[in-house]
C-alpha cells in the first residue's frame, strides 16, 4: 500500500495545523556537564526527568490536534536505506573532521546509528591519543535538536535547510536534509543554506529568524543566529521563484541570550493579533526595522521602517499587540520574556500553545479574549479544544524554558490550511 504523501504547505503562521515534526528530548541532554553547557549553547544544565515529564505535555496536546512526527522514528527509518545511510554518515563525518569513526557508523544498525547521531558517539579510548582526550565524545551529543524549528523550516511549499550558527549544531540540518529527501511520508523540494556564501561571506540562518506572515510576506530576524547575508541568501532564491516578495527585517541584540532569534520577541496569534517584546519591537531602540520587496526577479526597494506591526499593517495585516509581560513595567516584560513569554505556537487562528509559567503574558491574553486551557485538562480529555474557538493552551514549564525556547522554538510544521 502507497504511503501518502504529505505536501510541504506554509502560507501563514497560523493556519490550522495539517502536520509538524518534534523532536522528544532523551539521554542527549543528560550528555551534558557545565564546564561543556556554554558550548551546547545552554547557560545551565537541564534536568531530563523533569523536562521530559513537561515536554510529554507539549506533545500530547500536539498529538490531540494533528499529525505528529518524531525526528527518531523518521530517521531510524531512513536509515535502513545504505544509500541514504552512506550518504549522511559521509557528510557528517566530513563537516566534523571525523572521517576516522565512518567505518564504525557504517556498522551499526539503523536504530543505533540514529542513537549515535542523536545522543553522541563516545570517544574509543584505543589510542594514547584518544586516552588522553579531554573529549568524551567523538560525535558530540545533540543537546539543542529538540527546538527542531532552527535546522529546517517550511517557506511556502520548499523546506529551507538552515545554516546554523554553531557548528554543535550543524549536524541537525543534515539530519533534516536527510530526512526530507528520502522519508516516503513527504512530498517537498529542499533548499540548503548549509556551506552557502553571499559576497565571500559563510550565510547563517535559522527557523527561529523566519516567520511566514502571508503569501508573499515573511518577516526574519537578524542577530546572533542569523545574519544579513542569510536573508540575503533567501531572497535570492524567493525572488527567482515568485513574482512578488516582501521581507521585513527585525534587528536584534546580540545579547543576551533570549533574543536570540525573533521569534523570542515577536509571533503571530491570530488573524488581527500578535505577541511583541515591546522594548525591541515597538520602542525607539538603535536595532533597525528594514523592508525589502522584490518583483519580477529584482529588488525593487530597501528601506528603514518605524516598526513590524506597522509595516504589516501596510501590508494588509493589522496585528494588534499583545506585550509580553503584560503591561508596560520592564521589569516584568524582561522576566517574561527570558523564559520564552512572547514565543507561542498557534494550532490555528487565534489557537496557541505557551508556557503557564509567564502569567503575566497569559493574563494579558486572556484580557485580549483567549480562553486559557491547561494542557493537562486537554490530554485528559476534560477540555475539548474543538469546542473552543480562540484559547491558549497552556504547559508546564519550569525547566524546559531554561533551554532557550518555547513551544514554537520545538515545532517544525510541515502543512497548514490557507487561511480564508
Amino acid at each position: 500500500m502507497a504511503i501518502e504523501k504529505i505536501p510541504t504547505h506554509i502560507y501563514s503562521e497560523i493556519g490550522e495545523l495539517e502536520g509538524v515534526i518534534i523532536h522528544s528530548p532523551g539521554n542527549e541532554l543528560e550528555n551534558m556537564t557545565p564546564e561543556n553547557a556554554e558550548r551546547a549553547l545552554y547557560s545551565d544544565i537541564l534536568n531530563l526527568c523533569v523536562a521530559g515529564r513537561e515536554y510529554n505535555e507539549f506533545r500530547g496536546v500536539l498529538q490531540k490536534v494533528t499529525r505528529t512526527f518524531e525526528v527518531r522514528e523518521l530517521l531510524t527509518a531512513i536509515l535502513e536505506d545504505e544509500r541514504v545511510k552512506e550518504d549522511l554518515v559521509r557528510k557528517v563525518c566530513m563537516h566534523e573532521g571525523e572521517a576516522g569513526t565512518a567505518g564504525h557508523l557504517m556498522s551499526l544498525g539503523a536504530k543505533q546509528l540514529c542513537k549515535a547521531l542523536i545522543e553522541g558517539l563516545p570517544l574509543q579510548q584505543n589510542t594514547l591519543t584518544n586516552f588522553l582526550n579531554k573529549e568524551r565524545f567523538a560525535l558530540r551529543p545533540l543537546h539543542n535538536f529538540f527546538f527542531t524549528r532552527d535546522s529546517a523550516v517550511t517557506v511556502y511549499d520548499d523546506v529551507l535547510l538552515g545554516s546554523m550558527a554553531s557548528p554543535v549544531r550543524l549536524r541537525e540540518s543534515l539530519i533534516m536534509e536527510a530526512i526530507f529527501n528520502n522519508h516516503p511520508s513527504f512530498k517537498t523540494t529542499t533548499i540548503s543554506a548549509v556551506d552557502k556564501k553571499v559576497k565571500g561571506q559563510q550565510v547563517s540562518i535559522e527557523g527561529g529568524d523566519v516567520l511566514v506572515a502571508g503569501r508573499e510576506i515573511l518577516v526574519c530576524g537578524i542577530g546572533s543566529r542569523t545574519t544579513a547575508g542569510g536573508i540575503d541568501y533567501l531572497m535570492d532564491h524567493l525572488k527567482s521563484k515568485n513574482e512578488k516578495q516582501h521581507i521585513l527585517v527585525q534587528e536584534l541584540p546580540e545579547t543576551p541570550e533570549s533574543f536570540i532569534h525573533l521569534d523570542m520577541v515577536f509571533t503571530i496569534l491570530d488573524r488581527d493579533v500578535c505577541m511583541i517584546y515591546e522594548p525591541i519591537i515597538m520602542k525607539m531602540n538603535k536595532f533597525q526595522t528594514v523592508h525589502i520587496y522584490a518583483e519580477g526577479g529584482q529588488v525593487k526597494f530597501i528601506r528603514e521602517v518605524k516598526n513590524l506591526p506597522e509595516a504589516l499593517g501596510k501590508l494588509g495585516l493589522d496585528l494588534k499587540p499583545v506585550l509580553c509581560g503584560g503591561s508596560d513595567d520592564q521589569w516584568v516584560q524582561e522576566r517574561e520574556q527570558w523564559h520564552s513569554g512572547a514565543n507561542f505556537f498557534a494550532l490555528g487562528p487565534g489557537k496557541i500553545l505557551g508556557y503557564a509559567r509567564n502569567v503575566n503574558t497569559i493574563r494579558a491574553l486572556e484580557k485580549s479574549g483567549f480562553e486559557v486551557i491547561r494542557a493537562k485538562d486537554v490530554i485528559q480529555g476534560k477540555a475539548d479544544l474543538k469546542k473552543h474557538e480562540k484559547y491558549v493552551v497552556t504547559i508546564e514549564g519550569s525547566e524546559l524554558p531554561r533551554g532557550g525556547g518555547g513551544a514554537r522554538c520545538m515545532t517544525m510544521p510541515l502543512s497548514r490550511r490557507d487561511i480564508v
